[in-house]
């Protein structure tokens, strides 16, 4: 089990230390469930990327700015369903948040 105060405390502390401002840990792999944790120190960006099949965002400390939501900023304690379009996200403030993606969709059969 994991604290998340503690794991936002923790990587926020990495992030403002490390070279590319950023931090991050994955907390649940659960076979296409994946949950992780990311730290970004003021004005650092995750550069345009694709999405996995499905992904949220949880805001759990500062604000963050998601290109692909019509530049949205999504604020602490915020969460939203990530656009399935390529996407940038830049830290407004220093600021953690919880990622959740989905990266396979199992097909059924018929």
């Amino acid at each position: 089990m994991a604290n998340v105060d503690d794991l936002v405390e923790r990587h926020l502390a990495a992030a403002r230390t490390d070279a590319h401002g950023r931090s991050a840990e994955v907390v649940v792999h659960d076979g296409p469930l994946r949950q992780t944790v990311l730290a970004l120190s003021a004005g650092t960006e995750l550069g345009e990327h694709n999405s996995p099949p499905a992904a949220s965002v949880l805001v759990l400390h500062g604000s963050i700015r998601v290109t692909a939501l019509d530049g949205e900023v999504v604020l602490a304690g915020q969460l939203r369903v990530l656009t399935h379009q390529r996407h940038s996200v830049v830290a407004l403030e220093d600021s953690a948040f919880l990622l959740t993606t989905v990266t396979s969709i199992p097909h059924q059969a018929d």
